[in-house]
């Protein structure tokens, strides 16, 4: 049989069962036993299927089947053929939400009878009683197991290089502010690091270290205060290139690009409106914070350029005890001083995003009790992952490897992960499944599609610039 007889024979029958699915919907809901009976026997090795890559805590495989069989039994009841997607796929979501919650509540009350907490006929289908639907919930229920565990392999190695960088740049700047060895400063470094995760609540470490990073407005200071020509910043707000571009250049340009679609801060910043509940009331005024918080970091690192440019020029950075120049020869010793504060917070503060953004996505994806906000006996499997997350990024800054290098590294290896996560994230966004109303438009999805085009074109060329750019 050639392709095309076969791709239509293959659409009809797909098209039939839709029709008899929907049928006998119909039926069910008209009080029909037998066609609610058919349907449980249609749908009884799908829902077996989908258990069978869950785990509940004191039960067994057949309490997670009948969880399953629940979630389909609300699907029947609450399908609506107007939404444009089939009872397939609309089975598929309730069965593994219904799933999700129950592995959820008996990780909460894991010493009370599991049909003390099921609910069945008041909480509406793709609706867990819980509240909340994560995007790591999301992303292992629309792409499944495997695809979710790619997306955790990539992102995970190189925010672990990021981390490792992260650690080192604090303990660099520690030695800046001491005189004693980085090397010296990574355990006590790493175990301030935990300390903060282990004792402090989601709010003090996004508003605390973001308060104290108010301290890098200096580089702003600094850049009025060395008088810039006009015309010459005008000029390098254009794109432009070097005389001779060698592939260093076009490494640093590839790199510093993928730095800019850091894929951890989708998890970290989603994960924290659920650790503040937020609800949609502050969606609008959300949207004015993200934006106006990535202008603020354009500025600023705009504002480093331009201050290195003029009170460095044409001098190349050996070694990291000069890197100070840059503010103390606008402000003095003091601008030393502003100079190490704000490397220290910077780092800090980009540790623990990374830390906990890598462990959110875990313990979501896996079902585990996540949240700063919990004592850390409530979410041990949430605290041993970021335990493990630190011992594992220090150990780059015990072993005195150049932080400059393993970020540009970082960023590479970022780049070249790019298209594995950021295109779930793109055919979330249009899933009205997940999303109803905020489901993207016409316009975002035209920036949306443009940044997964330059993610594609940056894998591509990431590796072989790492390599050219040495």
């Amino acid at each position: 049989m050639s392709a095309q007889p076969a791709v239509a024979v293959k659409s009809a029958q797909k098209a039939q069962r839709e029709l008899e699915d929907l049928q006998l919907v119909m039926k069910a809901r008209n009080g029909s036993q037998e066609a609610l009976d058919a349907l449980m026997r249609r749908y009884t090795g799908f829902v077996r299927l989908k258990s069978s890559s869950y785990f509940l805590a004191g039960g067994d495989s057949e309490d997670l089947i009948q969880e399953g069989l629940i979630g389909l039994y609300k699907a029947v009841r609450d399908f609506r053929a107007d939404k444009e997607t089939s009872f397939r796929s609309f089975a598929e979501l309730c069965v593994t939400r219904q799933i999700i919650t129950a592995i959820k509540t008996a990780t909460r009350f894991k010493h009370q009878p599991l049909n003390q907490y099921i609910s069945f006929s008041h909480t509406p289908a793709g609706q867990e009683s819980e509240g909340d639907c994560t995007l790591g919930d999301a992303l292992r229920e629309r792409f499944g197991a495997r695809v979710f565990g790619l997306v955790v392999l990539g992102v995970g190695v190189t925010s672990v290089l990021v981390l490792g960088a992260e650690l080192t740049g604090l303990a660099i700047a520690t030695e800046l502010a001491t005189g004693v060895s980085f090397r010296l400063w990574g355990l006590p470094i790493a175990f301030l690091v935990w300390l903060i995760l282990w004792k402090g609540k989601f709010g003090v470490i996004e508003y605390g270290v973001a308060g104290l990073g108010l301290v890098t407005l200096s580089f702003l200071v600094a850049a009025f205060r060395v008088d810039p020509p006009g015309p010459a910043m005008a000029a390098g707000l254009l794109p432009s290139l070097p005389a001779e571009p060698d592939g260093r250049y076009w490494f640093l340009a590839v790199s510093i690009l993928g730095a800019t679609l850091t894929p951890y801060l989708f998890y970290f910043y989603s994960s924290g409106a659920i650790e503040d509940e937020w609800t949609i009331a502050e969606l609008s005024a959300n949207r004015i914070v993200a934006a106006v918080g990535m202008l603020f970091g354009g500025v600023l690192a705009g504002a480093v350029l331009v201050v290195a440019a003029m009170v460095m020029p044409d001098m190349r950075i050996e070694d990291y005890a000069a890197l100070p120049l840059v503010l103390s020869r606008v402000f003095g010793r003091t601008g030393f001083w502003l100079f190490v504060a704000s490397l220290w917070i910077g780092c800090l503060g980009a540790a623990l995003e990374i830390t906990l953004a890598i462990t959110y996505l875990l313990a979501q994806g896996y079902n585990w009790r996540w949240g700063e906000n919990l004592r850390p006996r409530e979410a041990s499997r949430f605290v041993l992952t970021y335990t493990a997350l630190v011992a594992v990024g220090v150990c780059f800054t015990l072993a005195g490897v150049d932080a400059l290098q393993l970020t540009n590294l970082a960023m590479a290896l970022t780049a070249a992960v790019l298209p594995l996560a950021l295109s779930p994230l793109l055919l979330l966004m249009n899933d009205r499944r997940y999303l109803g109303r905020h489901a993207n438009g016409w316009l975002a999805n035209g920036f949306a599609v443009v940044i997964v085009a330059v993610s594609l074109a940056l894998a591509v060329v990431s590796i072989p610039l790492a390599i050219a750019g040495g």
